[in-house]
């Protein structure tokens, strides 16, 4: 299976469309971890994932107003394309439990009910849905801010992006990222080839760490260049430079295979609602109904239904904080 791959190629003028693009199990998973374990929905199963990303979701809306919004969630968890490539993609992850999965299905449902569009795909990842949502965006006019940590996707940035670690209030840009990585916004799924990623059990080039990726990369531009060009790495001033080169040649086919793990998919289906990506109305009905479910407390409804444009109901059941 051949995806397209990112560049770094600038639109020709300033874009005039914001698209806000949440890797949202990354922060699905940070409230699982963080919350308190003491949120239960009707039914006695644990809601702390659900509070903490509505907490989040609510922040960002509040603070940014966005008109245009894609929330990806991962549900390729052990079914993605790149399993096919190579199995033991993310074999050194545990299965989410059943309390967690169920949550969510919740999230999911919480952000189609603010009227945001959602995307998932039980063959890609959150990253191919963020990276083809704004590579479709962007002959419209539009440049993206992608809400995430994730270093793999600093790939998708152009000149006009930027990336936001959100629970950091940190932000930067396509010039940013070498300050942050040590190479290029276009360079990073070359990085990732050679040098691995531990969250994703990517092996990378045995030898090659970090800063000698970046040296390497430096040099030659791009890992097609390098592998080019494997003769003049023994020559250049790098500890290990020649049992890198014989590393190389025996694991060319490796370091291929690796960027393609490594590389976002820009051609991934979008199921879009019919608003597109613009923000459509909140469903009231059914954000009524899963504030019951998932006793959320006044305070968050309230902001639930203005975030969704919805009158609050006469009634407010106060009875959970």
């Amino acid at each position: 299976m051949t995806h397209s791959v990112p560049s770094a190629v600038t639109t020709p003028s300033a874009p005039t469309r914001t698209l806000h693009l949440v890797d949202a199990s990354l922060y699905v998973f940070r409230a699982w971890h963080s919350m308190p374990d003491e949120f239960r929905d009707a039914q006695g199963w644990p809601t702390n994932a659900v509070h903490g990303f509505a907490r989040f979701l609510l922040d960002l809306l509040e603070r940014e107003r966005p008109g245009h919004v894609v929330v990806a969630f991962d549900e390729a968890l052990d079914s993605c394309f790149r399993h096919e490539i190579y199995p033991g993609y993310k074999g050194n992850r545990e299965p989410a439990p059943d309390e967690l999965r169920r949550q969510f299905a919740h999230c999911k449902a919480l952000a189609a009910t603010l009227g945001l569009a959602v995307l998932a795909h039980p063959h890609y990842e959150a990253d191919d849905l963020i990276g083809s949502a704004l590579h479709a965006a962007r002959p419209d006019g539009f440049r993206g801010v992608i809400i995430s940590a994730d270093k793999d996707l600093s790939q998708l940035l152009s000149t006009h992006d930027e990336q936001w670690d959100f629970a950091r209030g940190l932000r930067w840009g396509m010039d940013g990222v070498k300050a942050r990585h040590g190479v290029h916004a276009h360079q990073i799924a070359d990085y990732l080839a050679l040098c691995g990623d531990a969250i994703d059990n990517i092996p990378g080039i045995t030898g090659i760490g970090a800063k000698s990726a970046a040296v390497l990369l430096a040099h030659f531009g791009s890992l097609d260049e390098l592998l080019a060009r494997i003769d003049e790495v023994p020559f250049l001033r790098l500890r290990g430079a020649a049992q890198m080169a014989t590393r190389l040649r025996e694991q060319r086919e490796h370091a291929l295979l690796w960027r393609q793990l490594t590389t976002i998919a820009l051609d991934a289906p979008l199921d879009l609602p019919p608003a597109g990506f613009a923000r459509a109305g909140g469903d009231g009905d059914m954000l009524s109904g899963l504030c019951e479910a998932l006793r959320f407390g006044p305070i968050t409804r309230r902001r639930l239904h203005e975030a969704a444009g919805i009158p609050l109901p006469q009634r407010m059941d106060s009875a959970f904080p």
